[in-house]
């Protein structure tokens, strides 16, 4: 057997224990100091880099490109319109996209035979359009509504599955986490916010609500026969469900880590496909903060909330006492 299946066996049968929820302000203190530490880091940064789609501008595309350096491209800008700021991106081979603030037709006439000669391409090879941020705002109220709809919908089917609210408002409470702190870590990057990046945002919601669903689902499974018979408390059962999901959480985001990053660090950055840095980063940020969040923050956070009720509090007597009684029995040769 391979050491990582014994300690997958270990961590089921409970002969190896992580106390996750024992040291739920510990991790809680942490997931707080990196959410201030990543929103400061964007407001650093003069707050989230807003893509064309989003504050509207000028675009232009240049083909057929042999340097796919971004300097030429932006001293290309430069020279035609002093004041106007651009970014330069290479979203594929051969190919360059420079966006600027709105140009008027005077301006952009000046950008493009400046890009052409920047580049070494023939006029025909330079295209401009304007894209207003109309679309943009169109965007960012139908992922609002979305959001809201995914949120209302996750909180009543959690409920009605796992029949308790309180499961329903511990996962809730995590999505909401996973979402401010991936987007907190992909604005203290730097990296534009596109229509990509609002889709992958959405995505690891989905990828942490699974994630979320296998360990509650194991909770519930060991919480069936509690307040009957146990020999653990509420909050060791919690826990004993965290670790005999562990290795299966930490394999299911691997298997999602690797694609994504591949698309992130080998697709992007060494082929040079530019336009899909920004869903890859987010996705790849998402998949990571959804799996911690899941074993640090919501699982925690729901033992939390239920340690208190009545019934519970009983039956954790109960085992206690039970264990007082077990440690005062004289042994006998």
């Amino acid at each position: 057997m391979s050491a990582l299946a014994q300690w997958g066996n270990r961590l089921y049968t409970g002969k190896t224990s992580y106390p996750f929820v024992k040291k739920w302000k510990l991790w809680f203190s942490l997931a707080a100091i990196l959410l201030v530490i990543a929103g400061g880091l964007t407001l650093a940064r003069g707050g989230f880099n807003l893509g064309i789609d989003f504050r509207g501008g000028s675009e232009f595309t240049v083909s057929a490109v042999q340097n796919t350096d971004v300097a030429p491209g932006e001293q290309a800008v430069t020279d035609a319109v002093p004041e106007a700021e651009a970014t330069v991106t290479n979203i594929a081979p051969g190919t360059m996209r420079i966006q600027t603030d709105r140009l008027d037709d005077e301006q952009t006439l000046a950008v493009a035979e400046n890009l052409q000669s920047a580049y070494g391409v023939e006029q025909d090879r330079v295209t401009s359009n304007f894209v207003g941020p109309t679309w943009g705002q169109n965007i960012s109220e139908q992922m609002g509504i979305g959001l809201v709809i995914f949120i209302v919908l996750v909180t009543l089917l959690m409920a009605l599955y796992f029949r308790t609210w309180k499961m329903s408002l511990a996962a809730v409470i995590g999505l909401f986490y996973v979402v401010a702190l991936t987007a907190g870590i992909y604005g203290s990057t730097g990296f534009e916010v596109t229509p990509s990046a609002i889709i992958g945002f959405l995505t690891i919601l989905s990828y942490s609500l699974y994630d979320t669903v296998v360990v509650f689902d194991k909770i519930r499974e060991n919480a069936q026969d509690y307040h009957d018979d146990s020999s653990r408390t509420f909050t060791e059962m919690v826990n004993l469900a965290i670790n005999q999901t562990l290795v299966r959480s930490i394999n299911t985001s691997m298997v999602g880590i690797l694609p994504v990053g591949s698309i992130l660090f080998i697709g992007a950055f060494l082929l040079g496909a530019g336009t899909l840095q920004d869903i890859a980063l987010a996705i790849f940020v998402g998949v990571i903060v959804g799996t911690l969040a899941t074993i640090f923050i919501q699982a925690p956070l729901y033992a939390l909330l239920r340690r208190n009720e009545p019934g519970i509090k009983e039956a954790d007597a109960k085992v206690l006492d039970r264990r007082d009684h077990e440690d005062e029995v004289p042994v006998t040769a």
